[in-house]
């Protein structure tokens, strides 16, 4: 017979959730769930306590730039990496043991093995830090020394300073040219008007003496009047004709004398303008020399060459300047300026390791000859 047994669990039906009212303030604080609010609130405490908010941080606390790369690549993907030359590779191998020399050496002195007791002289300087100490008081250095706005990006006032420093330089060059070209110009006005003086000179003392000549002879030139002579010509004497030649040759003596005192004018003329010219030489020298001094004292190029190479003097150095309309706001506008040859060769000449040479503008040309052959009649160059 079956034997019926009672059911598992709870007989009874199922209940409904009880909860008096979802409307009032005190069932929504006890019911509602904040548990995303406060897992927020401690992943912003414990932010805080490590060193800040990450939100508020910018990006460049944050995260770095890997300039080096993984050294692992190059192990992975070795088929990418290209190997250098053999020949740079067994160069590269230094072995630890020292490589034994080949140079004979003496040897060594048998002593008693107690070394000398080294005494550190005070009153003694080497022949090497006494020249350095002498360029140094002398104020001759071994390095020159960059002016403050050789830089693309100086500052407007060292750049204004330099540009009315070398416009003052340019007017004054410009005025000590004009002035030479004046001072030529009336030389060679002084020159002409003393040789048209001299030529008129001997052109009145010719005159004279041709008109003494003919008056002496017994007539007259044509612009004189002819005077009615009441004696008839006859012969002269031999003593009219001695008187006559003596009367000549004193002329001749005096026309001598007065050309020699012209030409002895002229040569102390000549002698007064090379003193001139000397003088003023020297002053354009002193003052070309004390220009440079006072480019050097404002820290401009320092000549190093310790001799004189040839005869010229070192070419000028170009202007590293430009106009004020020709300044641009960014490096990318600026326009690639000078001549990296032009500066090597100038270093060159200033360390005296060349000399100088004067630049000719043209090489020399195989001079042509014309003839004329007289079988044809034609030209051959």
């Amino acid at each position: 017979m079956p034997v019926l047994k009672p059911l598992s669990g709870n007989p009874d039906a199922p209940q409904q959730y009880k909860q008096p009212s979802r409307k009032g303030k005190k069932a929504w604080r006890k019911n509602v769930d904040i548990s995303e609010v406060q897992q927020g609130l401690e992943e912003l405490t414990g932010q805080i306590i490590k060193g800040g908010v990450i939100a508020e941080k910018d990006s460049a606390e944050l995260f770095t730039i890997d300039v080096e790369g993984d050294a692992e690549l190059p192990k992975r993907f070795s088929k990418h990496v290209k190997k250098g030359l053999k020949a740079d590779e067994i160069i590269a191998q230094r072995s630890a043991v020292a490589a034994v020399p080949m140079r004979k050496r003496a040897g060594d002195k048998t002593t008693d093995g107690i070394l000398p007791v080294k005494r550190q002289r005070t009153t003694y300087i080497t022949h090497k830090e006494l020249t350095r100490i002498k360029k140094v008081a002398d104020g001759h250095h071994e390095s020159t020394v960059a002016v403050v706005d050789a830089d693309y990006n100086s500052a407007f006032s060292d750049y204004q300073e330099r540009l009315i420093e070398e416009s003052e330089k340019a007017v004054e060059a410009e005025r000590k040219r004009l002035e030479a070209v004046e001072a030529e110009r009336i030389k060679m006005e002084a020159a002409a008007r003393s040789a048209a003086e001299a030529e008129a000179a001997e052109a009145r003392a010719d005159l004279s003496e041709w008109e003494d000549d003919s008056a002496w002879e017994g007539f007259e030139s044509a612009g004189e009047e002819m005077s009615v002579k009441t004696k008839r010509p006859r012969r002269k004497t031999q003593a009219e004709r001695n008187k006559i030649k003596r009367r000549k040759e004193e002329e001749r003596k005096a026309k001598h004398e007065a050309a020699m005192k012209r030409r002895r004018a002229q040569e102390e003329r000549i002698k007064q303008i090379a003193l001139e010219v000397a003088e003023k030489e020297r002053q354009m020298e002193l003052e070309k020399v004390e220009m440079s001094d006072g480019s050097d004292d404002d820290g401009n190029e320092i000549e190093l060459r310790r001799r004189q190479l040839g005869k010229l003097k070192l070419p000028e150095k170009d202007l590293e300047l430009v106009l004020p309309d020709e300044l641009q706001d960014s490096l990318r506008l600026l326009k690639p300026e000078g001549n990296l040859l032009k500066d090597r060769y100038r270093s060159m000449l200033v360390r005296g390791k060349m000399e100088a040479r004067r630049k000719i503008p043209f090489k020399k040309q195989a001079r042509s000859k014309i003839t004329e052959k007289w079988t044809y009649k034609d030209f051959s160059l």
